[in-house]
């Protein structure tokens, strides 16, 4: 192992590689290379990111000083204090005639005990750039999180999805994914999707390990009921299986499979 490597071991490593991510605060070295880019400029270039993990938290970015573009960062006098990481001071970016103010933090001081030393690495809010990519490939809403599976497995299982009585969906091919954390979805081929029921929504959203997603609405006489459905027109290379097929959220209609009813699951999308 080089001694840069060595420098940058993750707290309370195991050999099984899982007791480290009990510690609050954790961090792991990815050699992903991580770009960030703001009004046309690439700020950030790296092979050495860390990826950090903290309790009830997304994980997050932190970044080398070596490899951030310190000509676009200008210091502010804002200031934080995290009781796991210790007291953070922040940048703006600046490119061109674009601000993003306070947009960069870094724990250069006074680290809490116990927590990773981050004091030669930078971390960058999501939306206060425009572009991430890992390696060539733009990824969205939040760094992803190396320990998360998304399998999409071809089924010939029934699946009948109701509202009200009234049949949104029918197949028997339909494409199961499933996702560290979350309810089994069931992504419906288009041809398998009563249309004359859905309307077209505004709502875009995006899933660092799906891509962008479009959705639909349920439109049953006067009963409109919004965004119970979307679909993945063009998913990321990894998750080409979902393309074109129509998921509902199973915690607002009555999802049959195999002829047994699904107990609705209770998440933020209940």
């Amino acid at each position: 192992m080089s001694a840069a490597l060595e420098n940058r071991r993750i707290p309370n490593a195991d050999p099984a590689g899982t007791a480290w991510r009990e510690a609050p605060v954790a961090v792991l070295p990815t050699a992903r290379r991580i770009r960030t880019v703001f009004n046309g400029r690439t700020i950030v270039d790296t092979t050495e990111a860390l990826v950090l993990f903290e309790h009830d938290h997304l994980p997050v970015y932190y970044l080398p000083v070596k490899d951030i573009d310190e000509a676009v960062l200008v210091p502010t006098d804002k200031t934080s204090h995290c009781p796991r990481k210790g007291d953070a001071s922040y940048w703006s970016i600046v490119v061109g005639d674009r601000t993003a103010e306070n947009a960069v933090w870094g724990y250069e001081t006074n680290p809490v005990e116990g927590a990773p030393d981050l004091s030669g690495y930078r971390a960058v809010y999501w939306n206060a750039v425009d572009h991430w990519y890992e390696e060539d490939e733009e990824v969205f809403v939040h760094a992803r999180d190396p320990f998360k599976r998304v399998d999409a497995l071809r089924s010939s299982r029934h699946v009948r999805v109701e509202l009200d009585g009234i049949v949104l969906a029918e197949t028997h091919r339909p494409t199961l994914v499933f996702e560290t954390s979350l309810p089994t979805r069931h992504y419906i081929p288009r041809s398998d999707v009563k249309h004359e029921v859905l309307r077209d929504s505004e709502t875009v959203t995006a899933c660092p390990y799906k891509g962008r997603a479009h959705y639909y609405s349920a439109q049953l006489g006067d009963r409109r009921v919004e965004d119970i459905a979307w679909t993945y027109t063009f998913p990321v290379p990894e998750i080409p299986k979902i393309e074109q097929h129509v998921a509902f959220y199973d915690e607002q209609v009555d999802t049959y499979v195999d002829g047994v009813l699904q107990e609705r699951p209770e998440t933020a999308w209940s």
